[in-house]
């Protein structure tokens, strides 16, 4: 099942909305791929990505959530109720 994630899955509250105007919804996306156990080439594949662009997605999602790597991002935008 491919998971692609959209505004409209995401509540209004406070504490989200600053991240969720930070994190694109592709980057949301691959996150939600990821929380799921798949891997960079699996995502791709689903969302119709190359490998390198899931990378940079990750990265980039890594990098504005302050995670030392693509686990803790995850759990992180769990944590913070950006994916479920």
């Amino acid at each position: 099942m491919t998971v692609d994630v959209t505004a409209a899955e995401f509540g209004e509250d406070s504490k989200g909305a600053a991240l969720r105007a930070r994190l694109t919804q592709r980057e949301l996306s691959v996150l939600k791929n990821a929380s799921e156990g798949r891997t960079a080439d699996e995502i791709a594949k689903a969302l119709g990505l190359g490998m390198e662009t899931v990378r940079t997605h990750l990265k980039k999602a890594r990098t504005k959530l302050g995670a030392r790597n693509s686990a803790h991002a995850v759990a992180e935008a769990m944590r913070q109720l950006l994916i479920a």
